[in-house]
């Protein structure tokens, strides 16, 4: 027999388990772990992908038009902010910069913001992003087209910029321009998995199939992906992940055929280094941190989550001015 103690309810009560119910146990535990060793899916067999295939999001495809080479030289970043926009989304860059994305938020903490776009379908506008590019120096272009169906060229620009100009950041997140993000409390947040890697969290999609009607905006053709479901992966409106990554991303982008749906590719990247993205979720009472509709403004709801999707520059502004003088907080 085998003597023990629990504590219920700050009592501490003894309790005897036989052997054979400890026996029990231990041979379940075994069969439990040489189950799961034994029917956890082989290593993928990889093919890289055709030259051509490749070209697509390769970067020695396309040229800088803007870059910021240096930004990382010196400054070990403990997050950056990688923004992807339009040319044409100069207000949004503006509310950003304002807001969620200004200097010098938390002392102490050094968060590098960056706006990626490609390019614009009217060439006049590139005199005002050159004159905005010498205000600020957080604009980095690349000669593609800008467009929904390029998304996923421009996160690959992202991934290769990091893994090329700024591994000595210990975080970056890819977040859309329209989002209300928390960063004190995304800054709390990360502090629990400064030394981890192959670290990347937001919101899961764990049950996604793709779309084979032509009409959908998110239509997915048969020959360009077979399968009848996808890998896991996160809501491309917000999610961070660790430096590491970032190059073994663009890496494992030399197997994964180009789809047009660029959280989804992710995705299949992660899949392919059989990373499993984390679901960044409070218990008790349940919340999803990195929150992927739109809530009406209330102070106490945003304090406790670190996105919250869906807003223009002048409601992000206003916001963002009410978060900031009650210190962050509720």
């Amino acid at each position: 027999m085998l003597k023990c103690v629990v504590k219920v309810y700050g009592r501490m009560l003894k309790c005897v388990v036989p052997h054979r119910v400890l026996a029990a146990g231990l041979t379940a535990l075994v069969f439990m772990y040489l189950f799961l060793k034994e029917t956890s899916p082989p290593p993928k067999r990889l093919e890289l992908l055709t030259k051509e295939q490749y070209e697509i999001i390769s970067p020695s495809t396309y040229k800088h038009v803007f870059n910021q080479p240096g930004l990382c030289e010196g400054k070990n970043p403990f997050l950056v902010l990688m923004i992807p926009v339009t040319q044409e989304d100069s207000e949004t860059r503006a509310a950003v910069r304002s807001t969620w994305g200004q200097e010098n938020l938390i002392p102490g903490v050094n968060i590098v913001r960056l706006f990626f776009i490609g390019e614009p379908r009217e060439p006049s506008a590139r005199r005002d992003l050159r004159k905005e590019n010498r205000t600020y120096g957080d604009i980095i272009q690349m000669d593609f087209l800008d467009t929904y169906q390029n998304l996923t060229v421009k996160t690959m620009m992202m991934m290769n910029w990091l893994a090329t100009y700024c591994t000595s950041a210990r975080f970056a997140m890819k977040i859309d321009a329209d989002i209300f993000l928390n960063v004190p409390y995304l800054v709390r947040h990360l502090h629990r998995h400064l030394h981890e890697e192959d670290f990347i969290t937001g919101s899961v999609i764990a049950d996604a199939r793709p779309r084979r009607d032509r009409q959908s905006k998110w239509f997915l053709p048969e020959d360009v992906y077979p399968h009848n479901s996808f890998p896991p992966y996160l809501s491309g409106a917000g999610y961070v992940f660790s430096i590491d990554l970032a190059r073994k991303i663009a890496l494992a982008s030399r197997f994964v055929r180009p789809v047009p749906l660029e959280d989804v590719y992710v995705g299949l990247c992660l899949d392919v280094l059989r990373v499993r993205p984390v679901f960044s979720w409070t218990l008790l009472p349940f919340r999803n941190l990195f929150e992927v509709r739109r809530l009406d403004y209330d102070r106490c709801t945003f304090a406790k989550r670190i996105i919250v999707t869906g807003f223009t520059p002048s409601e992000l502004r206003r916001m963002w001015q009410d978060f900031r003088d009650s210190g962050f907080t509720c």
